[in-house]
């Protein structure tokens, strides 16, 4: 029995909680103050609830007080957070290394990375996220669904305080010549009715595929077919698709807040080849240490059938704490279904105070279910677990759509180093914007990750043999320039520059040294 599949459902308890942080931090404000000025920041717990969450609560622990701003890249971001950058017995070369003992999983969304924006710096690895953030100083588009936006900068301080220290004076590493003007001397968790005259709030600009969603006036049907599923939401509520992870539900439906919550129903689709009763017991393994801890009381369970098939409902209500250690009750109904080989995970949650008031709701959706046969040749990558059980996506980043240059991130150390935002810039703006460019980049990155994981792993296990890259690389760096000096408006353009540039290169890599080794044979030899 694979269990880490039943991790899952009440892997849940913790996401569908959502609604509850919308409650909790979207008036709360966080300011940092330094010596070079205020930095008063909003949240966004509506995209980003998991990190908003985190952000706030390590602002409360003082776990930002003392840190420093270590990266700064002017006219890109600012980057701190590390708590090694606050602790002397760390040396400057370990700034930026630090995190809090763990990891979030990404919230990806669509928001813009525009100047003042506030997102969570990370390794390659988009679940690896702890402490450490940036401040966008430049609009940086190029950012935007690989690192999790969760905030942003208020005021003509705030903005005035973000320039300053932009403009600081750096090492050739980025890090602060003047660090104790980039230190956070003390970090203020408020509501945002504490401070006077701050800006109205405004939903965040999002990219063209995330345009705000607007809440229907009637119920809608919903149709996925790639998980052989459709069900019709009630009037006000939305439906999302979470981006896929290892944790997120597939399917998201939030409905209208009240005073104190909105409720969510969610669904979890999984492929496993296991019968109901083994789904059953493994469930119960899974909660049993949170019932013996107290965060967790059941209050029913029984099994049922839903459409013809199988299925087991549990209810629940889970005892939580925010972060001024008032209890939080939440109710959870989570209903596990067998279709054939697959299960659906249908999870109810709300605070326990509207849970049962306002459960027709849920009772709505789950009757409106229809289950249809799934063409496995059209499910996303991600939506089928393997062996391990693991349903995220099976896709490397860097080999995904507006991804990263794997050497170049490699030699530079960080996909924002500015020389792998360069080369993104040089292809999203310059390249991707002509057919011509566009087919190059098909045919080229067939080519390229046949073999750049491997050059990438190497550097990373070679530190002499990422430094002969990082030189390597430059010689092509400086001929890309050229293209940020010319316009390319057209087919003609674009395959002209493009040809020149690689008879450029050519002539760099190869024709010259070879004519220096012929020189060199016919003078010594």
């Amino acid at each position: 029995m694979n269990e880490k599949f039943f991790s899952i459902p009440f892997a849940l308890l913790i996401i569908t909680l959502v609604p509850q942080a919308f409650a909790e931090y979207e008036d709360t404000i966080v300011v940092l103050e330094t010596d070079s000025g205020r930095l008063i920041i909003e949240f966004f717990p509506q995209f980003a609830p998991n990190h908003v969450e985190n952000f706030v609560t390590l602002s409360d622990d003082g776990f930002y007080t003392g840190t420093i701003f270590h990266r700064i890249i002017e006219g890109f971001m600012i980057q701190g957070g590390d708590p090694k950058s606050a602790d002397p017995s760390y040396s400057m070369s370990e700034w930026g290394t630090g995190d809090p003992g763990y990891s979030l999983d990404a919230e990806f969304n669509n928001i813009e990375h525009k100047r003042g924006i506030v997102s969570m710096a990370r390794s390659s690895d988009p679940n690896s996220a702890g402490s450490q953030f940036f401040i966008v100083q430049k609009d940086s588009n190029f950012l935007d669904g690989q690192y999790t936006v969760f905030g942003r900068i208020l005021t003509d301080e705030s903005f005035e305080t973000l320039d300053r220290i932009a403009t600081m004076n750096t090492a050739p590493n980025d890090q602060p010549m003047d660090a104790w003007r980039a230190i956070i001397k003390n970090v203020i968790v408020m509501d945002r009715s504490e401070l006077a005259n701050l800006p109205e709030y405004e939903t965040p600009v999002t990219t063209a595929e995330g345009t705000p969603l607007i809440a229907p006036t009637t119920s809608q049907p919903n149709s996925f077919p790639e998980y052989g599923l459709s069900f019709t939401s009630p009037a006000g509520w939305l439906v999302q698709t979470p981006e896929p992870s290892g944790s997120n539900p597939d399917i998201v439906v939030v409905g209208p807040k009240t005073s104190t919550s909105a409720p969510a129903v969610s669904f979890a689709i999984t492929r496993q080849d296991v019968t109901i009763e083994e789904a059953i017991n493994g469930l119960r393994q899974q909660v049993t240490p949170m019932i013996e801890t107290g965060a967790l009381s059941i209050v029913s369970e029984e099994g049922t059938q839903i459409k013809g098939n199988n299925a087991y409902l549990l209810k629940a209500i889970g005892h939580f704490e925010n972060r001024e250690g008032i209890e939080m009750n939440i109710g959870f109904s989570t209903l596990l279904i067998k279709v054939d080989d697959m299960f659906y995970t249908v999870q109810y949650t709300n605070n326990l105070e509207s849970h049962d008031r306002q459960s027709n709701y849920y009772n709505d959706i789950v009757n409106s279910i229809e289950f249809t046969n799934i063409d496995f040749a059209k499910v996303p990558v991600g939506s089928e677990s393997d062996e391990d059980g693991y349903t995220g996506t099976s896709q490397p980043l860097e080999e995904s759509e507006g991804g990263g240059c794997l050497i170049a991130t490699a030699a530079f150390g960080s996909e924002m180093a500015p020389q792998v935002q360069f080369l993104r810039e040089i292809r999203d703006n310059t390249v991707m914007t002509t057919q011509s460019g566009t087919a190059f980049m098909t045919g080229f990155n067939q080519f390229y990750y046949s073999f750049s994981p491997a050059v990438a792993d190497l550097e990373r296990e070679n530190p002499v043999f990422k430094e002969t890259v990082k030189v390597a690389l430059t010689p092509m760096l400086t001929s890309l320039t050229l293209l940020n000096h010319v316009n390319v408006d057209t087919e003609e353009e674009m395959l002209g520059y493009g040809i020149s540039i690689i008879l450029l290169n050519i002539g760099m890599y190869f024709v010259a040294p070879a004519a220096a080794i012929v020189a060199i044979k016919k003078r010594f030899f």
